[in-house]
């Protein structure tokens, strides 16, 4: 479902991109070519600052949003997700937020007030927030990571776990494209 917010903001989509008809997008939202945004996602932008303004959430070109994600901003903060970026199954993404590109966020991890540097890889049930992730690390699976110390502890992305991270791109992209024939059909 596509709709406004109370501000009067309609997302903007791509004609490229696929949503699953089980979606909701809400407000002022841009999604950029060949992203392919699952069954149940959750996408709105309709909080607003003190001063009445928001900001948009932007999900990057060929990126993809997976089945019950939820992506929000407290206040209008901008929420940016960056271009060939994987959001796994039943994650939070709550603004303000900025992914990198080439990240990959696994199943039913949460990211808050954070940024996320290029080439990152969170693992699955983890938290992360109030802080700058590096490019190129990686985040175990069930760590908690709430601040820029923490971040001394964590190792670098692993050949393997990058790996990985393309292989569900490329399979997502190709979502895109069988999902978006499937529309004729219907």
């Amino acid at each position: 479902m596509i709709r406004k917010n109370p501000s009067g903001d309609l997302p903007l989509i791509h004609e490229s991109a696929y949503v699953d008809n089980t979606a909701i997008l809400c407000g002022k939202i841009i999604v950029e070519e060949n992203v392919f945004i699952g069954p149940y996602a959750v996408i709105r932008a309709d909080e607003v600052n003190e001063h009445g303004e928001m900001e948009p959430i932007i999900i990057g070109a060929n990126s993809n949003i997976q089945d019950g994600v939820v992506i929000h901003s407290k206040a209008g903060g901008l929420v940016r997700i960056g271009t060939n970026t994987s959001i796994a199954h039943r994650s939070i993404v709550h603004g303000p937020c900025v992914v990198g590109e080439n990240v990959f966020i696994g199943f039913n991890s949460v990211l808050f007030d954070c940024v996320i540097g290029n080439g990152s890889v969170v693992r699955h049930n983890s938290v992360v927030e109030h802080c700058a992730v590096p490019e190129n690390f990686h985040i175990p699976s069930t760590t908690n990571v709430h601040s820029n110390q923490e971040l001394n502890k964590i190792e670098q992305v692993s050949p393997q776990a990058s790996d990985f991270s393309e292989s569900v791109l490329k399979a997502n992209h190709e979502l895109v494209k069988g999902y978006k024939k499937l529309q004729n059909e219907f």
